[in-house]
């Protein structure tokens, strides 16, 4: 296997053709599999607009049949020519790992194989396929460091002619990072609200940049911990829309409840105030979020919290294990947080 580190990623995209036919895109960073996965099969030569050239299958349209997918890769396009098999949302089916490997040992065809998974642990099926093979190149995705942040920065920013000063900077940096799409989306949008003026203050950021370094799933979250069942239904119909996958939210909850955690046990040991665990360990809260934090720390108590993680814990564990039930998992898990929430 040929691993692209994130700052070769540029390089490899430029080389025309690109030097394999076998792709496989993996990571947390969900937004940035998506983005790259879109970049690669732009690169790939095929034109995406043509249906007869572009087959997009879900991983669970496989399941355990790797003849579906071997079948579409030697399939030959109704014009001839190079075709695009993108595959999405892989994870631990069999069939899809099964044709990875097979595809590995035969000749190169005329199409290219483009896998977007999930976070794929060492010893995963379909990552050590990859790693078996020199035939395929895997794209590892993990959250942007701070250098890719600031690059990711400058170049919405560059395009609409704007300059942001060092404390607006640090606060956008701080408040971005957990996905590359909700990342840009938010920078976007500042960039957006701040159109005609020369520099982007820290203000401006304040004002108009939620809490993207959490997924951007601060309303569906903020609900959850309310008890506010209306409010979440409605905050995961926009997320499902603007097409941020439900995982996400149910990740980010885990992480809220994972801080509330140590919040709550600050307070129990030192017999302090919510306040004052908001003040140590919540200082990187949106301001917006900080009045909803600290009602859910004083309803609360540290062995309901505990319980709670270990749920949404288990709850991830059991999307890994069966991703073609992978929304239906996470948002029952939510609802039955949102009510544990509004009964207190």
């Amino acid at each position: 296997m040929a691993e692209i580190k994130s700052h070769e990623f540029d390089g490899f995209l430029k080389r025309k053709p690109l030097p394999a036919r076998l792709l496989l895109i993996y990571g947390p960073d969900r937004g940035l599999v998506s983005e790259r996965a879109s970049a690669l099969a732009a690169a790939s030569g095929v034109d995406l607009k043509d249906a007869f050239s572009v087959v997009k299958l879900d991983a669970s349209d496989i399941g355990s049949h790797p003849g579906r997918l071997i079948d579409e890769m030697n399939a030959i396009g109704l014009f001839g020519g190079d075709r695009l098999v993108w595959i999405r949302n892989a994870g631990s089916e069999k069939g899809v790992s099964d044709a990875l490997e097979i595809l590995s040992r035969s000749p190169a065809g005329p199409s290219t194989l483009l896998i977007e998974a999930s976070d794929l642990k060492k010893g995963a099926a379909l990552r050590k396929a990859a790693e078996s093979s020199a035939q395929i190149v895997a794209v590892p995705c993990y959250a942007d460091d701070g250098r890719a942040l600031q690059a990711l920065i400058d170049q919405e920013l560059t395009a609409e002619n704007l300059r942001i000063s060092p404390a607006a900077r640090q606060r956008l940096t701080e408040t971005i990072g957990g996905d590359r799409l909700a990342s840009r989306n938010e920078v976007r949008k500042l960039a957006l609200y701040c159109r005609g003026k020369a520099l982007v203050e820290e203000q401006d950021v304040e004002e108009i940049v939620g809490d993207a370094s959490a997924i951007s799933t601060d309303d569906a979250i903020d609900a959850i911990l309310k008890g506010d069942r209306d409010g979440f239904m409605h905050a995961i119909q926009k997320i499902v829309s603007s097409k941020t996958p439900v995982f996400l939210v149910l990740q980010g909850c885990l992480r809220q409840f994972q801080l509330m955690e140590l919040m709550r046990a600050e307070m129990d040991e030192k017999r302090a105030p919510a306040a004052q665990a908001m003040a140590t360990l919540g200082r990187h809260l949106h301001f917006r979020r900080k009045p909803i934090v600290e009602n859910a720390l004083k309803t609360w108590t540290a062995p309901a919290i505990r319980r709670e993680t270990q749920r949404l814990q288990a709850a991830i564990l059991q999307t890994r294990q069966r991703a073609a039930l992978e929304d239906t998992i996470a948002m029952q898990t939510m609802l039955a947080t949102v009510l544990q929430s509004g009964r207190r």
